[in-house]
């Protein structure tokens, strides 16, 4: 049986090698990110990388720290050059839903700031269709959640309410919760995107419309296909 770690290692290695020293760039969330960070730590000890990355999540924060890999802030640059970060899933468009790892606003504003977001996936999370396994992910403010859960619902989902690890409901490190949504296939991502955040309550969700650049899938043999 294959292993999937393989493409994801592969692919997020793949993109910490594209980084070039100097540069300012968004460090993504996830474990397929993870490959990734730890790659930019060897380059910086083994082929001395200059480097300085804006987190997507207090997680990664702390991988960087203690991977050795330096950290700056949004306020502090104007421009990164590079946004690293995976996916949930990517249609042919390069349409995405990211979110699994409740840090879908921060990965935004990261990726909004960069001159080019780097996808990162292994094959399986390439799909024709969004949605149509994948849950998408609203975050939400706790105030008055429950008139915005039926504002989502309107929309055509089912929405839940994210549950952490410790049985109680999950709180990202916006102070938000978050509301998993299930359509029937997702076929207009940008409409369905505008038409959830423009619902009171909402702060994002979890469609990523026009923003990736180059898209690097790891295959099962470790091979690593790439779409421009």
């Amino acid at each position: 049986m294959s292993d999937p770690a393989i493409g994801k290692r592969a692919a997020a290695r793949a993109a910490a090698d594209l980084v070039e020293s100097g540069m300012r760039l968004g460090l993504g969330s996830g474990s397929t990110f993870l490959f990734a960070l730890e790659r930019l730590a060897e380059r910086i000890q083994q082929d001395g990388l200059r480097i300085a990355g804006v987190a997507t999540s207090n997680g990664t924060a702390e991988a960087a720290r203690r991977l050795g890999v330096p950290l700056t802030t949004l306020d502090d640059v104007d421009r990164l050059d590079l946004a690293i970060d995976g996916a949930d899933e990517i249609d042919p468009a390069k349409a995405m839903i990211k979110g699994g790892g409740a840090a879908l606003v921060r990965e935004k504003i990261v990726a909004a700031s960069a001159r080019e977001m780097v996808v990162i996936v292994d094959d399986s999370k390439c799909v024709l269709v969004l949605g149509k396994k994948f849950l998408l992910p609203v975050e939400v403010l706790p105030f008055g959640w429950q008139q915005t859960e039926r504002k989502i619902a309107a929309t055509g989902a089912v929405p839940t309410r994210r549950i952490g690890k410790d049985g109680k409901p999950l709180v990202t490190d916006n102070g938000n919760f978050i509301l998993d949504c299930r359509y029937d296939g997702i076929p207009t991502p940008a409409a369905l995107h505008d038409r959830l955040n423009a619902i009171p309550g909402v702060l994002d969700n979890g469609l990523f419309v026009g923003m990736a650049g180059r898209v690097l899938v790891g295959q099962k043999d470790g091979a690593v296909r790439r779409i421009d």
